[in-house]
């Protein structure tokens, strides 16, 4: 493998390098901590008292919250100084993320303003859209939607039907058209809303009370059912030109890059959902009394604890290790062209920890349901509203299926530019597969990640070379790639942060999960391989792929346990002290 210092520099870097060192939450500042502490106390002072109504139908307390909301600093993290923003590293919009996640639909709402909604003005809009708008979003005194989405258009967004003409005298577009699944729409004052024009796909600035914008009913949903979710019709709906955000034709430019913004804030709350979800577990397990004892006892209770907290550690190590790595590549940067460089630099990354914590906070809260046996199927307990609430997230910002195909493709687009040299990678290991090293590693670990990411790269360079640009067809394949890629950056991310932390139960919580990522990557070439191999060539990669993830056998049960003892001594997951 290549240990080149400059690709820790550079999104996917980590595939060729052996990183030393990454960011982690022990890392926070004062200013980030206080932040975090403000969160909780929104949620529990302002949140908690209204929750239930707003689960029931309620969404106005949505407008009160945000203002609220707005009044704390907490809606213009991300925005200058200028319009009333505290301007603020990116890290510290992902820690509010991960502390609103136990609201539910509202943090859905709070994203919509933050993110979607507010992000497009604050990076494309004019200095005129600025001193319109901005100032008033920051503050919550207008709430913003994002219209994207039509009936027959999700993840493909260039399909877009919604038609945007401009007007005999030039001073208008006249809007034609249909969205669907708008967040925040029963209450939003300012939409932005993207259109086909005839220099292509455009966004504009359009108010509510514009004649012509009309909204649909609340959707009635599974879940996150305090945000309001509603269609918006536009018909004739004239909005003047200066309205026009960014360039003509350019929409999808604003589009593409508010989602990899989008993917690492989903990623981040869905831990923070996944670690409420094992402290309710943890509580009830101990409280909760079967054949004469609490069923904390109990060794399957214990082990399922233990995979919710060894899952949620890597989650958050490969969360905060890409917030280390943006915020880095930013830091000092001015202009929007500079700042949005330096994101979607890591755009491999933002997909990753999107697919990772989304179905982090799955596997958490079915686990959940599952411990609180009955109870946790009926609505007088909170993990039956998280179970319903995290399945959106799976959807959301792209589906898991979408990411997963970006992740390997975004790759290989890059190192068919020259920006990462896997190329050259992949053909030294094909030479080292046919003259393998038995020495014995000095760092076990380590190795184990190493070999990992020569398997990933035996896939990638198969695929790569049998089908060529067509390798985009071939979804099953890339999805394998992409699940190895997950679970190297995230185990990866795991065992450099519990090595920080001097071992214990971190240490066991990154061995959990290192040890089911090799078992998970070998099952994975295994199922890939009969497709890019035949004959002599499949038995050789097939034997290559089995020693890639050979590994020695682990005592699993008694690592669960002690990291199940310390998830009920600290009543959940068992967050490291700064």
């Amino acid at each position: 493998m290549i240990a080149d210092r400059k690709l820790a520099k550079k999104g996917g870097g980590w595939l060729l390098e052996k990183p030393e060192a990454i960011f982690t939450p022990e890392d926070f500042d004062d200013t980030t901590r206080m932040i975090q502490d403000t969160v909780r106390q929104f949620v529990e002072k302002e949140y908690r008292p209204v929750a239930e109504a707003m689960e029931h139908g309620a969404l106005e307390h949505n407008i009160p919250l945000l203002k609220k909301a707005g009044e704390l600093g907490l809606l213009g993290v991300e925005v200058s100084e200028e319009y009333g923003g505290l301007d603020l590293p990116k890290t510290v919009s992902t820690v509010i993320a991960e502390g609103l996640s136990p609201t539910g639909g509202f943090s859905v709402s709070y994203g919509v303003q933050t993110s979607i909604g507010l992000l497009p003005l604050v990076y494309w809009g004019t200095k005129e859209q600025k001193d319109r708008y901005l100032a008033k979003l920051v503050s919550g005194e207008l709430i913003a939607a994002y219209c994207l989405t039509e009936p027959q258009s999700g993840s493909d967004a260039m399909g877009a039907k919604t038609r945007a003409e401009l007007s005999e005298d030039g001073k208008y577009y006249i809007i034609n058209g249909t969205k669907m699944w708008i967040s925040n729409a029963g209450f939003a004052h300012l939409f932005t809303v993207f259109a086909k024009t005839k220099e292509g796909l455009t966004a504009f600035l359009v108010e509510r009370d514009t004649p012509g914008l009309r909204l649909g009913g609340e959707e009635k949903k599974m879940g996150i059912k305090s945000s309001s979710t509603r269609q918006v019709f536009f018909e004739d709906v004239k909005v003047p030109v200066e309205n026009v955000l960014g360039e003509l034709g350019k929409g999808h430019k604003i589009a593409f890059n508010v989602l990899n913004v989008g993917r690492y804030k989903l990623g981040a709350g869905a831990i923070g959902g996944a670690k409420e979800a094992l402290a309710l577990s943890a509580k009830y397990a101990k409280e909760r009394v079967a054949f004469g004892q609490p069923i904390a006892n109990f060794g399957l209770i214990q082990q399922k604890l233990a995979e919710m907290a060894s899952r949620i550690f890597a989650g958050e190590s490969a969360v905060y290790r890409t917030m280390g790595l943006i915020d880095e590549a930013i830091a000092g940067k001015t202009g929007t062209e500079a700042v949005l460089a330096g994101i979607e630099e890591y755009a491999v990354e933002a997909s990753i920890i999107k697919v990772l914590g989304s179905e982090i906070l799955d596997y958490a809260v079915d686990e959940g349901v599952q411990i609180h046996g009955g109870y946790g199927y009926s609505g007088e307990y909170a993990i039956e509203r998280a179970y319903r609430d995290s399945r959106i997230n799976r959807i959301f910002e792209g589906t898991n299926e979408i990411n997963r195909l970006l992740i390997p493709g975004m790759l290989l687009r890059r190192a068919m530019k020259g920006e990462l040299p896997l190329v050259d990678a992949a053909m030294r290991l094909q030479r080292e597969l046919l003259e393998p090293s038995f020495d014995e590693p000095e760092d076990k670990e380590m190795a184990e990640l190493e070999n990992l990411k020569k398997l990933v790269l035996m896939i990638a360079g198969l695929a790569a070379m049998k089908w060529g640009t067509k390798v985009e067809e071939e979804q099953e394949v890339l999805a394998v790639a992409a699940d190895i890629l997950i679970d190297i950056y995230a185990a990866e991310s795991a065992l450099l942060r519990s090595r920080r932390l001097g071992g214990g139960v971190y240490a066991d919580m990154s061995r959990l999960y290192q040890y089911q990522a090799v078992d998970r990557a070998q099952a994975g070439a295994l199922s890939v391989l009969p497709r890019l191999a035949e004959g002599d060539e499949l038995r050789g990669m097939v034997s290559a792929a089995r020693r890639l993830t050979k590994h020695e056998p682990m005592d699993l049960v008694e690592i669960r346990r002690r990291i199940a003892k310390a998830v009920l001594e600290r009543d959940g997951y068992p967050q490291p002290r700064a």
